[in-house]
């Protein structure tokens, strides 16, 4: 089959690419050129811009015909869709990589694909930032108005494993398995109580096989691709991170550190410490406990959390991003932590 993928060269993307060129399909990458592309027979890079609007836009893309589309970039609804117009009548199916934060309601357990969406309050609006999920769903919608049953909408969570450029779960990788990557750390670690607390999260490589999966078998519908709620806690993610080890010296030691003394502390929620968000907030109750069987119906299958961290280990080990834990909790303040927990 003939595959265009939209992004290609980071992570989901590129993990698409791979695991498509591995099942004997063709693909065509579309990026703006930021990043190293594919050096294989089988992967055409193809330059240019989501944005019609910048530079020579979507011109590399006004010719070729593709089994399907994997959007991976998609965040604007008038730049999705300028994609989705132009192709058209050139793509039999259209997967958009969505996001659970569309939902416009995330405090009750077991949310399903039917749940409302979050909108727009302006539909003007391209503040990414400020209106994720919001324009995430306006996305969705363009996608389904230009390709009805030809569209594909998936929506994840918290996507993990290697090349991850956000960090957010390659922040507890590193601190329990190279700590000293992140500076002259303690011997404890600030980790987020409690341990029983549900985790959802989705290897991105899970993700990538499972979407060329649907795309090989034209399946329709939108799916929450993520974990099967409470198959994880973020105990069960310390005890694996302390159980891989460290290249130098024995693990960390976890210290379990109150909700409230995390809230009192000033700590930001999901960035200065990844997947923590904050149990006394009744609209996070749901969030991490997602319903997943329609994406399960159709093969969606989470691997093993040890097999993520040791992958997501070794990639950190090869890796140099002097930018990198710039977001998340500095020596200070996780020293802070501790000594704040101790106290109680």
């Amino acid at each position: 089959m003939k595959f265009l993928v939209l992004g290609g060269t980071r992570f989901l993307g590129r993990h698409l690419v791979e695991a498509a060129v591995e099942r004997g399909h063709t693909v065509t990458t579309f990026t703006r050129g930021q990043a190293a592309t594919h050096e294989h027979p089988a992967v055409l890079p193809l330059g240019g811009d989501r944005d019609p609007d910048k530079g020579a836009g979507l011109a590399a893309l006004a010719s070729g015909t593709w089994d399907a589309a994997f959007d991976t970039s998609g965040y604007v609804p008038r730049i999705v869709g300028a994609s989705c117009d132009l192709l058209a009548s050139r793509v039999r199916r259209y997967l958009f990589v969505s996001s659970l934060s569309v939902y416009a309601d995330t405090s009750t357990p077991g949310i399903t694909e039917d749940a409302p969406r979050l909108a727009l309050e302006d539909p003007a609006t391209e503040d990414v930032a400020a209106n994720y999920g919001a324009l995430k769903a306006a996305c969705e919608d363009r996608v389904i108005a230009t390709f009805g049953a030809r569209a594909t909408v998936v929506r994840p969570g918290l996507i993990v494993g290697p090349y991850d450029p956000t960090d957010r779960f390659s922040y507890w990788v590193a601190r329990f398995t190279q700590p000293t990557s992140l500076g002259e750390r303690d011997d404890d670690a600030a980790v987020p109580a409690p341990p029983e607390r549900p985790i959802q999260l989705i290897d991105a490589r899970d993700l990538a096989q499972w979407m060329v999966t649907l795309a090989e078998r034209d399946v329709a519908g939108t799916y929450n691709a993520i974990s099967p709620p409470r198959r994880f806690t973020m105990g069960d993610l310390v005890d694996t991170l302390v159980n891989h080890g460290t290249r130098d010296g024995p693990p960390p030691t976890p210290m379990w550190i109150d909700p409230e003394v995390l809230r009192n502390a000033g700590i930001e929620p999901w960035t200065e410490l990844p997947l923590w968000l904050p149990q006394d907030e009744p609209q996070f109750d749901g969030f991490y406990l997602a319903d997943d069987a329609r994406a399960s119906e159709t093969g969606l299958v989470a691997r093993a959390l040890a097999a993520t961290v040791a992958d997501t280990a070794a990639w950190l080990g090869g890796r140099w991003r002097p930018d990198a834990w710039q977001k998340t909790l500095t020596v200070e303040r996780e020293r802070r932590l501790c000594a704040l927990q101790a106290e109680r």
